[in-house]
């Protein structure tokens, strides 16, 4: 008799417990749980996106400026120069060894590419990266920083087509929006006169062979976005921040191996103590010089391997071409090039195609986050039945 009465009591409680539930409550309890969360929390991917953005606008613009400055000022070594680019790395060596020890149970549970594939990946991307890095001094070179920042707009046209074929990439018309407005704004700087350069050097026998570099440079420059993209995501397949200073350490050192042996076999380095010495800032602005492009390429490597992982190479191209226009416009202050209304006009469109590419990735989100809500509605609705 009590056994029937408790169990006759415990199916009135689960039924009654079954009724209580109502898709209006999953609704609040769903909605409560994410208020639960802290407004930091949910918002982090954000916060990144927009710290890694920093770090590579800032990167890439400071030490385009101060490449520029080196050879303003009487540098004229581009194995020096395209050395620099990558030798920054062993200031991440400390960070390195401050996340060796944590472990991550996500990437515990992934199997770990052999040393043979690690080493391949890295000694592909460092090659392709040194040739960069020397490219892009030829053309910082013999052309003005305007024209320079043009061509070098056209990695994100690149970078679109590699993307595309290797990293699935899907086009929607605000992110074709995005790609036309920032290529166009920084090809609105080919109207600018080159003479409007404060060069103190000329260079304009060799303009094609600037062109050219740097127009290869920023092709190689996007391919080694796609490719870095596809690595993370197929083989490596962990994200966490010792993975990200591994990938930044070694390839940099393939890179600054390369172009050190390249320093020597030239017979450049035998002129670096004259040009040191003739340099106009002095010896110590000339090492200063030299050692900040280092750091601002690490910062901006940093930034542009962050955006990678956490969104694509695409959008981190994005960001890279948003702050392209920055240049002509900090060389007004610096370089004394003249400052004009095509130019403002191309960092408006710059800025608009920023925010029409942030904008489909807000829409994305919101559609995550809507997804989320179905799944978790729909395995309670389970629960209930």
């Amino acid at each position: 008799m009590e056994n029937a009465a408790q169990e006759k009591q415990t199916h009135v409680t689960i039924q009654g417990a079954q009724q209580s539930i109502s898709p209006d409550s999953v609704g609040e309890a769903i909605g409560n749980q994410e208020s639960s969360v802290p407004l930091l929390h949910r918002n982090k991917r954000w916060l990144l996106m927009a710290l890694f953005s920093v770090l590579v606008l800032f990167g890439q613009s400071a030490a385009t400026l101060l490449g520029r400055l080196y050879y303003e000022k009487g540098g004229n070594s581009k194995w020096l120069s395209a050395f620099i680019q990558g030798a920054g790395f062993p200031i991440l060596l400390p960070f390195l060894y401050n996340t060796k020890d944590r472990k991550n149970n996500s990437s515990e549970q992934t199997k770990t590419p052999s040393p043979l594939v690690l080493g391949s990946i890295y000694m592909v991307l460092g090659t392709l990266l040194a040739a960069v890095g020397m490219l892009f001094s030829v053309g910082l070179l013999y052309l003005p920083v305007s024209t320079f920042s043009l061509i070098s707009a056209t990695q994100l046209g690149f970078n679109a087509l590699f993307s595309f074929f290797l990293n699935s990439q899907k086009f929607t018309p605000l992110i074709v929006n995005s790609l036309v407005l920032l290529t166009t704004s920084s090809a609105l700087l080919v109207l600018q006169n080159d003479d409007s350069s404060g060069s103190s050097k000329s260079y304009k026998g060799k303009y094609a062979i600037g062109f050219i570099c740097t127009l290869l440079a920023a092709a190689l420059f996007s391919l080694i976005l796609s490719l870095s993209q596809l690595a993370i995501n197929k083989i490596l397949k962990r994200q966490t921040v010792k993975e990200l200073l591994d990938f930044l350490i070694y390839q940099s050192l393939v890179a600054s191996c390369i172009l050190l042996v390249g320093l020597f076999a030239s017979g450049e380095w035998r002129t670096l103590s004259a040009e040191m010495n003739k340099f106009e800032l002095g010896k110590a602005s000339y090492t200063m010089t030299l050692l900040w492009i280092a750091v601002c390429w690490q910062i901006f490597s940093i930034g542009m391997v962050g955006l990678i992982l956490k969104v694509s190479s695409l959008f981190a191209n994005v960001i890279s071409t948003l702050g392209l226009p920055i240049v002509p416009i900090l060389a007004v202050f610096i370089f004394k090039e003249k400052m004009s209304g095509v130019k403002a006009v191309g960092m408006l469109l710059a800025i608009w195609g920023f925010m029409s590419y942030i904008y489909q990735h807000y829409l994305d989100d919101l559609v995550s986050k809507s997804g989320k809500k179905d799944v978790d509605s729909k395995e309670i609705s389970l629960m209930q039945n």
